[in-house]
């Protein structure tokens, strides 16, 4: 029994160590004390009735628990007529106890008590026997305690522990008599129902609270990222008040606007003369005339032909494609195209045509569509020679 217990004690203490990395709060020095009341039976080991030689015994403990593995107690036991002796109490055990949680050792600690948990009891003990004057003096002997704790956590917060312990009490030195040793003849049943209450931890608990453990090198990276989004926030700031700074400037301008009274505007309109106009577009890049684009070239020849004192003013534009240089020489060339086909083809005089490059255009939305020559015909107060 004792090499059994010695050897979960040192595999204990092994599979703790393994499993070091898992860190637990609660762990301070008034952290996880419970204090306990037991009541049950004890009886001889051997050579005896187990029931009919069962006499009653009552306790007291109180345990520290050092880690969800390992913790120890002090108890008091006293049993009553297991003598001839007419005390009230006819034995006492004090013992010293080291408490191993098995499912813990054995299993991994899960942050929270499992509703079911053995214990393993080991230790020793101060055992007196109490004597009236009649049967002779007390005496004293020393004790250990070998068992096993059935705990049974109640409640939410686990703050009750509820107990079946079984245990083996032995009389190492029958009262100082005998050398000290494990002897079956010296030895009694111990078996008792413990109710056990759980102080409040620094964690706000009544038990061991699990966490993560961080080494220095993974808290440096997490403030160097914390820092760096500090500075990111501070930049977004600063580019949300200058939008908010420009809005601000925009709806005043808005508000001036819709204030100001109108304004009249007087054209005066010279009847005087007439005029035409006709749009000639061109494929991006290209400076020549396509034939869909023919009628509208011989709409103007037309014009200029049947009204002698007409002439027309040609206007080449570019879209924004390309550089300013580019698209100035595009625009002059369409101009000078259209008015290339008017005196070729159609006899046009030269002198009565003003072709010129005006750049990029814009009268139109489309960039595509302002790739244009415009013809605008001065009609003068000549009427129609037909």
């Amino acid at each position: 029994m004792k090499k059994i217990f010695i050897s979960l004690f040192l595999s204990g203490v092994f599979m703790y160590h393994t499993n070091a990395q898992t860190a637990v709060e609660g762990n301070k020095f008034l952290d996880n004390w419970s204090i306990g009341i037991s009541a049950g039976g004890t009886t001889p080991l051997t050579h005896h009735s187990f029931f009919g030689n069962m006499r009653p015994i009552t306790g007291i403990e109180l345990n520290k628990q050092l880690t969800p593995v390992f913790g120890f107690g002090l108890e008091a036991v006293g049993s009553f007529n297991t003598s001839q002796s007419r005390t009230i109490f006819d034995r006492s055990n004090v013992s010293l106890l080291g408490l191993v949680n098995l499912n813990n050792l054995l299993g991994t600690y899960t942050g929270v008590p499992r509703p079911f948990e053995i214990e393993a009891v080991a230790g020793i003990g101060w055992l007196h026997y109490y004597m009236n004057r009649e049967t002779g003096s007390d005496q004293n002997s020393m004790s250990t305690k070998l068992g096993l704790n059935f705990n049974f956590n109640l409640g939410e917060s686990k703050a009750w522990t509820l107990a079946l312990k079984p245990a083996l009490v032995y009389d190492m030195n029958a009262m100082g008599s005998e050398a000290v040793r494990f002897h079956s003849g010296r030895a009694v049943w111990e078996i008792s129902v413990g109710l056990k209450y759980h102080f409040g931890c620094s964690n706000g608990k009544h038990h061991f609270t699990k966490v993560r453990a961080y080494d220095q090198q993974e808290v440096d990276v997490l403030n160097a990222k914390i820092n760096e989004l500090h500075t990111q926030a501070g930049k977004d700031a600063e580019v949300l008040q200058e939008a908010v700074r420009k809005v601000t400037e925009l709806e005043a301008a808005l508000d001036k606007c819709r204030n100001q009274e109108p304004k009249i505007v007087k054209d005066t309109i010279d009847n005087t003369k007439k005029t035409l106009e006709s749009v000639i577009t061109f494929r991006q890049g290209r400076t020549t005339v396509d034939n869909s684009q023919l009628p509208n070239v011989e709409r103007i020849a037309t014009y200029l032909k049947n009204h002698k004192g007409a002439s027309v003013l040609i206007k080449g534009y570019a879209s924004p494609e390309g550089s300013v240089e580019v698209n100035e020489r595009i625009a002059r060339q369409r101009a000078e195209a259209v008015k290339k086909m008017l005196v070729g083809k159609y006899g046009i005089a030269e002198e009565r045509i003003v072709a010129e490059g005006q750049g990029v255009g814009n009268m139109f939305e489309e960039p595509d569509w302002n790739r244009v020559s415009i013809c605008t015909i001065n009609a003068g107060t000549e009427s129609s020679s037909r």
